[in-house]
Order: C-alpha cells, then sequence, then structure tokens
C-alpha cells in the first residue's frame, strides 16, 4: 500500500497565561455547566444552537486584545487540516476546517491570517477547550448528547456518518457481521468507538484506540488492524491517500460536524453562527460551496449544500 502523509510538522503556539480567575468567571462557568447538562438530559437534537448575533462579550473581547484567534485544529486529516508535504516544515495548515477557522478570524479580527493553530489530538478536544488552551476547536467534531455537557457547538457545518475502511481485498464488508473477529482501530475519544462500544459484532477494538485517526490509516497499511472505523469524510480521505483500501458498506450513523468553544461563551457561539449563516450563503457560488469543492469534492461527490442551521432560544 502507498505510505500515508504523516504529517508531524510542529504548529505554532502562542503561549498562554492562566490567571486564578474571579468568582464571577467562576460561578458563570458553574451555570453554564448544569445549563450543558440540563441540555444533554432532554437531549434531542443537540445540534441546536444559541441564535447568531453581532454582538461582543467576553470571549470575543478576549480575542481582540490578545490579536490572535487560537484554533485547535488537525494537521494530519487529508482535506480537512492537513500540512502539504510538498511545501515541507514550512507548509501552511490548509484545508476546509482550516477555510473555516480563517473566516471566523476574519470576522473577529478583520484578517484571516491572525490565528494561532494548535494541533490536538482527538481525545484532548474537549480538555483543551475547559482548560482555556484553545479559543475554538474546528477539528471535524461531532456534536451529540453527550458532548453538549462538557462544550458549547456552533450550527452544524458538515454532515457526515460513520463508515468502515478496509483494505479493497478484505472480507469486511462494512459495519455488519463480517467484522467478526477482526481488529479494527479507532481514535480514542470518537463517536467511532463510542459506536463499536454499544455494537461491535465481536469485533476486537478495545486495546486498539490511537490519538489521530491518520494512525489507524497507518496500522491498517502494516496490517497491524484489519479495519478502520471513522467519520466517511475523514475515511474518504484516507482512502484517496490509498488507492489499496476503501470504503465499505453504507455509513450507519448521521452526524453533524460543529465548532466547539467553552462553555459559557455565548457571545463567541453566537457570532460564529453569525459567521455560519454568511458562509453557507451563496449557493455554488458561496464560501462553503467553493470550500466544498476544493477540498472535498473529489472524495466525497453529490453534495449540493450546506446542512441547514437549527436554533434554540436558550
Amino acid at each position: 500500500m502507498a505510505a500515508a502523509c504523516a504529517l508531524t510538522a510542529a504548529v505554532t503556539l502562542l503561549p498562554l497565561s492562566h490567571g486564578a480567575g474571579d468568582g464571577g468567571a467562576e460561578a458563570t462557568g458553574q451555570s453554564a455547566a448544569r445549563a450543558g447538562a440540563a441540555r444533554a438530559d432532554t437531549c434531542e437534537e443537540p445540534e441546536r444552537s444559541l441564535r447568531p448575533s453581532d454582538a461582543d462579550g467576553p470571549a470575543i473581547e478576549k480575542i481582540k486584545a490578545r490579536g490572535r484567534l487560537i484554533a485547535g485544529v488537525d494537521q494530519n486529516s487529508f482535506r480537512w487540516g492537513y500540512r502539504d508535504p510538498a511545501a515541507g516544515v514550512t507548509g501552511d495548515l490548509e484545508g476546509f476546517d482550516i477555510d473555516l477557522v480563517r473566516a471566523v478570524a476574519e470576522d473577529i479580527l478583520g484578517d484571516p491570517d491572525k490565528v494561532t493553530y494548535r494541533a490536538i489530538p482527538t481525545s484532548q478536544r474537549v480538555l483543551a477547550l475547559q482548560q482555556d488552551k484553545v479559543d475554538v476547536v474546528v477539528r471535524t467534531m461531532t456534536i451529540n448528547c453527550v458532548r453538549i455537557k462538557d462544550v458549547a457547538f456552533s450550527t452544524a457545518y458538515f454532515q457526515a456518518g460513520q463508515q468502515v475502511l478496509a483494505p479493497r481485498k478484505s472480507t469486511v464488508e462494512g459495519y455488519d457481521e463480517s467484522l467478526a473477529g477482526k481488529k479494527v482501530c479507532t481514535a480514542k475519544g470518537s463517536t467511532a468507538y463510542d459506536a463499536l462500544a454499544a455494537k461491535s459484532f465481536g469485533a476486537r477494538f478495545e486495546d486498539l484506540t490511537v490519538s489521530s485517526q491518520l494512525d489507524c490509516l497507518v496500522r491498517l497499511q502494516l496490517g497491524e488492524v484489519d479495519a478502520v472505523v471513522t467519520d466517511n469524510a475523514l475515511a474518504a480521505g484516507q482512502a484517496a491517500q490509498d488507492p489499496a483500501v476503501e470504503l465499505k458498506g453504507e455509513p450507519f450513523t448521521r452526524e453533524f460536524y460543529g465548532v466547539a468553544t467553552k462553555l459559557g461563551n455565548d457571545d463567541l457561539v453566537r457570532r460564529i453562527n453569525r459567521v455560519l449563516d454568511d458562509y453557507r450563503r451563496g449557493g455554488a457560488d458561496g464560501p462553503w460551496m467553493r470550500a466544498y469543492g476544493k477540498w472535498l469534492k473529489d472524495d466525497l461527490p453529490g453534495i449540493r449544500k450546506p446542512p441547514e442551521p437549527k436554533y434554540r432560544d436558550n
């Protein structure tokens, strides 16, 4: 099999200072956590988010005072967030998620280049927000009822689904009984792992998790695992990197990606939702469809428009 694009270049990080905070901030955080837990307990449509607004608030003012947006991203997901191997270690991050980060930075700071990117593994996305290491996470992160207890999400900016990736000659046919006895790789903290934990069809997966989805592709290429379960949006990019593997069966879930922020940063959520409203507009000539055409259309054909936003009032 062809070698995966193992992209390990370091991402420049902005040093962060961690103050003790004040009682008001602590109370706001506790209130937001309680609200998130209440939403999760009655969760039916977790992709519903706060209505868009242009108003500044504490989170946005902090970003403006710093002069840079700090974004948690992937640097190893082909088409989504990655470095062009041909550009060497100095190559800029690029991809569908990176274009969206740049749109948010341009709206808040007036310059799409005023971003400090922090590469974070799947399992650290929530913690990075809770510890104020990043302002946003834009990293193919699925909105679900469990995660809204811990972070706040924008409206959905992409629809994906879990699917199986395996060698073309494999006997694995999809997310079904053909996985019995097979070794299956997933990323720690991913919805793919949760799906297998709920129903594995006899596959072995508990001790085969990795921090990055790209590591699953490498393991598949080395013959250490028989299949990978991940979002079809990511799996399509991995199949594009290696023609000896392919998507098997059909997607067995429907999931929506959202921009994640820290609970309580309602002003930032509302501003991102306003950016997303503009990003979706324009039909085939709009920013979302242009980004889809540039990064994803070859591997995920047939998408005619972005997902419609859903809002809630509190």
